[in-house]
């Protein structure tokens, strides 16, 4: 096949970034130069992909742009909508009209999610929560209301992944991208940690060809990372927390990064069948040096205190109690360990075998630094907004 051929316009979609160069030395860079059955059009937009794509989790903040690239390069996709038809209404706009179909399900109505994956040749499960969500029960005694846990960390990160897992192999669907963490390890102190593994097991258990993408913290413009430090003097009374210091070290890579990833993924996704992706930044930072480096560029006059463990999770007990609470017991947790990929950059280019653990620079992907992107969505916790240091705008 010659590489120079026209390609169809499936890869990266955000505007800005380039497609990768389909190289030969690859071993894993998808190759699609040839059209699929029942493809049509010159590639992206107002074309035909021939790609039927169900998406679970498409709402979060990595969903909606692995849904932009859907959308851009004409891929038919079903997007599982647990709310009404409001619920998800900003993902319209990226796709062509009669190119997106949004369906309602229940994850504990198993027929429901049946029909979000329909004739699907590929699912994509990108469902996940960082925290447990309460719900208002009754109680026979006074007060008469209590919280209750509505889905817990247990039945987000192991109990759904299944069911998605077997419903695949029980309709035969050709393909499954299923997205964990690199944080996930079965003796984590953290549930989440724990509970993500657990998902990655049964989901290699029920269908065992499945594709695990594993990204790091993920840092862009609706992060739970960077903009954590800068909501926190807003949102955390007197004081913003660093767990034991700060010390523990983090390797974040950008949502744009693991959404591209996922793209060339389903350029070819037989090529990735029971194989493993890891997606991680260029560098590494404690949390104490991220919330110096987001404080440097908002200027905020955040008072960052060093607090032992014990005390930082007695302090997030109350607040994990908020709607979206800035922390969590668990996070705590989580916080307090190192969240890095499994090896070194060099460590996975020395891999051998057909068993070698796959990394974003084998789909073509290159790592955007945290420092060129931060920027962009940081600037507007600055008092004044980003003009105030230049002279004529005030």
């Amino acid at each position: 096949m010659m590489m120079s051929m026209a390609y169809h316009g499936r890869g990266l979609a955000t505007t800005g970034h380039k497609i990768a160069t389909r190289s030969l030395s690859s071993t894993f860079l998808p190759r699609l130069t040839e059209r699929r059955d029942g493809e049509a059009g010159p590639g992206g937009r107002s074309s035909v992909a021939g790609l039927k794509v169900a998406v679970f989790g498409a709402s979060g903040f990595l969903g909606r742009y692995v849904c932009e690239n859907l959308g851009v390069n004409g891929t038919l996709t079903y997007l599982g909508n647990r709310g009404d038809d409001f619920e998800m209404r900003w993902l319209k706009p990226m796709f062509d009209l009669g190119r997106s179909k949004f369906v309602f399900y229940s994850s504990r109505d198993r027929q429901s999610m049946a029909d979000v994956i329909a004739d699907a040749d590929v699912v994509i499960n990108l469902i996940g929560k960082y925290y447990e969500t309460k719900t208002l029960a009754d109680k026979p005694t006074f007060p008469y209301l209590e919280y209750k846990t509505n889905f817990g960390f247990q039945e987000t990160n192991v109990d759904i992944p299944r069911t998605i897992a077997e419903l695949c192999t029980e309709m035969q669907v050709d393909n499954l991208i299923h997205v964990s963490c690199a944080a996930a390890k079965p003796d984590s102190s953290s549930e989440w940690a724990r509970t993500k593994y657990e998902g990655e097991q049964a989901v290699k258990e029920a269908f065992p060809w499945a594709t695990i993408v594993r990204p790091t913290q993920l840092f862009g413009p609706e992060d739970k990372l960077l903009l954590w430090f800068a909501n926190a003097p807003n949102r955390i009374p007197y004081f913003v927390p660093l767990i034991e210091g700060g010390e523990a070290l983090t390797q974040p890579v950008h949502v744009l990064n693991v959404a591209e990833t996922i793209t060339r993924i389903l350029d070819d996704p037989e090529l990735f069948e029971g194989r493993t992706v890891d997606c991680f930044g260029p560098a590494d930072f404690t949390y104490k040096e991220l919330s110096e480096f987001v404080y440097d560029i908002t200027g905020q006059n955040a008072r960052v205190v060093d607090l032992p463990k014990p005390l930082v999770k007695q302090i997030s007990s109350v607040i994990k109690y908020w709607g979206n609470p800035q922390l969590t017991p668990d996070l705590v947790e989580l916080w307090s360990e190192d969240f890095l990929p499994a090896m070194t950059a060099e460590q996975y280019k020395a891999q051998k075998g057909a068993d070698k653990i796959l990394t974003m620079e084998d789909v073509g992907v290159k790592a955007n630094p945290i420092e060129k992107e931060a920027f962009n969505y940081l600037h507007r916790f600055r008092e004044g907004g980003h003009f105030i240091d230049a002279k004529g705008y005030h």
